[in-house]
């Protein structure tokens, strides 16, 4: 996935808020969900945005999707920053 997607997705503070949810364990959309005071497909559409940035997974449990933080391109990132910022002690 691109840089530029990725902080794209990251550029709103309700998806940057999912991913904070996400933080303590696998969650089912609705109870996301249930954490906004906006629409469900207003929702939806924030977690596609987060999954086509591949910052979140999914997997369906029966008839419930269930989503989970990927930290791997999080952790990639924060690399790209590091490095960016170069060796403070220089």
């Amino acid at each position: 996935m691109s840089l530029q997607t990725t902080l794209k997705a990251l550029a709103d503070p309700t998806r940057r808020e999912i991913l904070n949810m996400l933080k303590g364990g696998s969650m089912q959309a609705g109870d996301i969900a249930e954490g906004f005071d906006i629409s469900f497909a207003a929702i939806s559409r924030h977690l596609s945005v987060l999954k086509e940035a591949d910052l979140i997974r999914d997997k369906r449990d029966g008839k419930y999707i269930i989503y989970e933080l990927n930290a791997t391109v999080l952790e990639e990132i924060m690399l790209w920053i590091t490095d960016i910022r170069g060796d403070k002690n220089d």
